[in-house]
């Protein structure tokens, strides 16, 4: 019986371990496969660490991507500036031959002096009031009312330049601006009849009344023997047998970009035979006495490519001057005939007077300079629109103030 009992233990025993290891077989793959699914899953679900190596990028790498539009578009904004300098219209040269006496090439060489003015503005605004305008004085005084106390002044030099801040024009269509003036084509015997040879129209007054209003102002002055220069149109004077380039830049709307006009325009004047170079700048911030970095630039830029002078104006006031390379540069003259206020609260001008000595032809003498104080008006207490040099007190006044100016100049 025991037999029976033992042999029915052992088969039950077999039997459990039979359905373990059945359990075992079906329990431990499920584990498996559960396992792996979730490894699978979790490894798949979890972010990389590092990104593939193609796409790796520093902080600094980053921030060069980010910047490279910028960079193509500051380029492209280059690109655009340099295009509007680069188009400014070829300069074109015009020959003058003032008629006055050549002397013979002596010892001491040939001497001309030349007497620089600041912003004349012949005639008014429409908006101004008429009765204290500078056209009523016209109509009260004629044409020699105007420069009667500098008329003896430039009829005693060889030539005189001013910068004429207006039009002679009959045109009715305003441009669209705070400040337009015109003046009656007439109004050109102010300059004309007072020893005034040439007139700069580089200037942001010298189409106020259209493109037809600059043609105009060319037309009257050239026929009242008044010569004219600005933007493109270059001048090159024959004056007792010396050549002199007169050029006009419009710094206002460009800037720098007016780099390559200052080079062409003098390149240009040197290409038809001038020895003396002027270049007028119409630039700067107005009511500032001391002039910017553009300024100085485009100055100094002038003088290297072989300006003999750099004479500025649109500040509306004084600015000092300078001496580079012994050349001059007179960063403002002011006002001068000026019809675009009935009172300026500074009235301080002058008239920059330099007498240049050419022997065989070559320039020799630069450092002969007179500065000649003047008021815009004989009234203190409102414009009269007649300019008068100053004496005494006064004109040592003026020529410290110059003098402050010119030391602030760095």
């Amino acid at each position: 019986m025991s037999g029976i009992k033992d042999a029915r233990k052992r088969q039950k025993k077999k039997k459990q371990k039979k359905q373990l290891r059945a359990l075992i077989c079906i329990v431990v793959p499920l584990f498996l496969c559960l396992l792996l699914f979730f490894g699978i899953r979790s490894i798949l679900s979890k972010p990389d660490k590092q990104p593939p190596k193609e796409t790796t990028q520093s902080v600094d790498d980053k921030e060069k991507v980010a910047k490279k539009p910028a960079k193509k578009e500051n380029k492209e904004n280059k690109k655009s500036d340099k295009t509007k300098s680069v188009n400014t219209p070829k300069p074109q040269v015009e020959k003058l031959k003032l008629d006055k006496e050549t002397p013979k090439d002596s010892d001491q060489g040939i001497s001309i002096t030349i007497s620089s003015m600041g912003d004349c503005t012949l005639g008014t605004d429409i908006n101004f009031n008429p009765a204290t305008s500078l056209n009523a004085y016209y109509n009260a005084q004629g044409a020699d009312y105007f420069f009667q106390y500098i008329r003896p002044i430039l009829e005693k030099d060889d030539l005189s330049i001013v910068n004429m801040e207006g039009t002679l024009t009959t045109e009715e269509q305003r441009e669209a601006k705070t400040y337009a003036f015109k003046a009656d084509p007439e109004y050109s015997k102010i300059l004309s009849g007072s020893s005034v040879e040439a007139a700069n129209l580089a200037n942001n007054h010298s189409h106020d009344y259209g493109s037809k209003s600059y043609t105009d102002t060319i037309e009257f002055l050239e026929s009242d023997n008044v010569a004219t220069f600005g933007f493109e149109r270059v001048k090159l004077i024959e004056l007792k047998g010396i050549k002199i380039g007169l050029t006009g830049i419009y710094e206002l709307a460009d800037h720098l970009d007016r780099k390559e006009q200052v080079k062409e325009n003098i390149s240009a004047l040197k290409k038809a035979g001038a020895q003396l170079i002027i270049v007028n700048f119409h630039w700067g911030n107005e009511r500032e006495y001391v002039p910017n970095e553009i300024q100085k630039e485009l100055a100094h830029l002038a003088i290297d490519k072989g300006a003999d002078l750099v004479i500025g104006h649109h500040p509306h006031v004084l600015q000092g001057i300078e001496k580079y390379k012994d050349r001059y540069i007179a960063y403002s003259l002011g006002n001068f005939c000026f019809g675009g206020n009935s009172n300026p609260g500074d009235k301080d001008t002058m008239i920059f007077q330099q007498t240049f000595t050419l022997k065989e032809g070559k320039l020799e003498k630069t450092d002969d300079v007179n500065i000649i104080p003047c008021s815009l008006s004989t009234a203190s207490g409102y414009n009269d629109y007649c300019p008068i040099p100053l004496d005494g007190d006064e004109k040592q006044r003026v020529l410290d103030k110059i003098e402050e100016y010119s030391n602030q100049i760095r």
